[in-house]
């Protein structure tokens, strides 16, 4: 039984998640993204890892969710867009995908050859995100967002649909 409501958990969070998404003002939108994106980057960030981002536009686009977000780096952190001009580089892949990337149990590159996330554009710059992305360390991250990102990324490993 329980297993049974974990699998549904996973199979129907995208078309769940998909109504915020739609319905959520791109204002409250951005402002979540763009906290999340500064716990998630902050090392980063300091470093001056993301400065090759500095006007340059990545389209993120969740297909599940029907939805798609331009980020940019300007004045030290990461900015969340509604629209961009010009987009140089454009990632796109289902929910549950991203989420396994970022817990960790799928490797970029294999989402990559499995068609499951797809790069488009400057692909000098596309390989420079998965790298960063590829790198990202979740021991740095504040650990209710590690646990969250771990757990939800078992789940979806263990119980996704084939």
């Amino acid at each position: 039984m329980l297993t049974r409501l974990k699998r549904s958990l996973v199979k129907e969070m995208p078309r769940v998640l998909s109504l915020p998404a739609k319905y959520c003002p791109f204002s409250l939108q951005s402002l979540v993204i763009e906290k999340a994106l500064a716990v998630s980057f902050a090392e980063a960030i300091e470093d001056g890892d993301l400065d090759f981002l500095e006007q340059r536009h990545l389209k993120l686009t969740v297909s599940d969710l029907n939805a798609s977000w331009y980020i940019t780096f300007s004045q030290q952190k990461l900015q969340v867009q509604a629209k961009a001009d010009t987009v140089d580089v454009s990632f796109s892949g289902e929910l549950n995908d991203f989420v396994l990337m970022m817990g960790r149990q799928e490797d970029p590159d294999t989402l990559f050859f499995q068609r499951r996330l797809k790069i488009e554009g400057d692909t000098e710059l596309g390989l420079e995100l998965k790298n960063l992305l590829d790198n990202l360390d979740i021991d740095d991250l504040p650990n209710w967002v590690k646990a969250a990102l771990t757990q939800s990324a078992e789940l979806v490993a263990q119980y996704q649909p084939a």
